[in-house]
């Protein structure tokens, strides 16, 4: 009988239900919702899969064991007598990073660093040769969480987080988030069921997470590594068959995504990026202003975008520039359902079209509102009738 166990996935602020709901239907049990973080319980084969196939995970982790801890000593103690033998050899490397939310300890840094010292300390007292450190390709990255006075060690069975998804080369300034990019599509409710857009695409995070959604391809297909492909229990055999699984399930989308810019370099990036994913088949991208464009087709569309920020576009054009989208939404796309995220809510305000919808967000550190602008054939009134 394979035995299930619990992990913890990562997640960002707002994106908690989603991450859940995609829990459930890849099908984990225990299934709790937290603050940035989902638990639930599954098998190994379900980790290799949630890390595969998570569109708004950042980490899945996997706890091995909690204790209290009052002091540094406490933790030096608690850790150095774990047998992390059995998780990695000694001519292996490691990584720990901590998070800590405690009046007994207040510096993760530090934390970090004296998990890290009674491991290594363990190995050289035993076998008289210590691990390596390797914060980018360790044999074993170790997390250690603090709530209070009680610590949690897990083993990240990731290893970088989930929105490297491998097929971005090329990036722009400022780009988005990959996980924050599938998680706003998620919340617009767009599947594939209609053309989409993203007007200011720069290096194309948007429209290549829409790509996957619509056709179903698991997002972290192109990564080249995962945490748990190091750990010495890693079963290929498993992995693959799982992987087999997820691909059986692509589906053929029938409408196009279509991805515009002014920055030509931008779109050269776009554009290299969609190649490196498998997704040119179904993504459009061209030089284009959005202000000076239309809807090209009478059919429904989905727009979701990510406008300049305003170290990308001088104060007093902010309030153009968003009049601006606000006017071609109006006039240039009818029957579309547009969503764009920005942290300047003072920015909102010149778009002049009443949102239907508010959702914060964060964009990196950003504290962001996510807005939508139905956009009806004719007049909204009409449309009610």
């Amino acid at each position: 009988m394979v035995k299930n166990f619990k992990m913890v996935a990562k997640t960002l602020y707002g994106l908690e239900e989603l991450l859940a709901q995609e829990l459930r239907q890849l099908g984990a049990s225990e299934v709790e919702i937290g603050t940035r973080n989902v638990s639930f319980e599954g098998d190994t084969g379900f980790m290799y899969k949630a890390n595969l196939c998570c569109r708004t995970a950042i980490k899945i982790l996997k706890p091995i064991t909690s204790f209290n801890i009052f002091t540094e000593e406490d933790l030096y103690k608690h850790i150095y007598e774990m047998p992390w033998e059995e998780y990695m050899s000694s001519n292996g490397s490691l990584a720990v990073n901590a998070t800590v939310f405690s009046d007994y300890f207040t510096h993760s840094q530090y934390i970090a660093l004296k998990t890290k010292d009674a491991i290594v300390d363990r190995f050289r007292d035993r076998e008289g040769v210590r691990p390596d450190v390797d914060l980018d390709h360790p044999t074993l990255r170790i997390n250690i969480h603090i709530d209070q006075n009680i610590c949690t060690v897990s083993l990240d069975s990731s290893g970088a987080s989930l929105h490297k998804r491998g097929y971005k080369t090329e990036s722009t300034v400022a780009p988005i988030n990959e996980v924050l990019a599938a998680g706003m599509i998620m919340l617009s409710g767009w599947s594939g069921h209609c053309d989409f857009m993203d007007p200011m695409c720069g290096s194309g995070t948007i429209i290549a997470e829409a790509a996957m959604i619509a056709c179903n391809i698991p997002p972290n297909l192109n990564r080249e590594e995962f945490g748990f492909e190091t750990w010495p229990d890693f079963d290929v055999d498993l992995y693959e068959l799982i992987e087999a699984a997820a691909l059986k399930k692509v589906r053929d989308f029938h409408f196009k995504i279509y991805g515009s810019d002014t920055d030509a370099v931008a779109i050269k990036k776009a554009k290299e990026n969609i190649k490196n994913a498998n997704l040119q088949d179904f993504v459009e991208i061209k030089t284009q202003d959005f202000f000076e464009s239309k809807k090209e087709t009478g059919r429904q569309m989905y727009m979701i975008f990510n406008p300049p920020y305003d170290e990308r576009i001088s104060v007093e054009d902010i309030s153009k520039f968003y009049g601006n989208i606000g006017t071609t939404l109006k006039h240039g796309y009818p029957g579309t359902q547009a969503w764009m995220i920005t942290s300047n809510m003072e920015a909102l305000k010149h778009v002049g079209l009443r949102p239907s919808r508010k959702i914060k967000l964060f964009n990196g550190k950003l504290e962001s509102k996510f807005v939508r602008y139905e956009m009806y054939e004719g007049s909204k009134k009409a449309k009610k009738q």
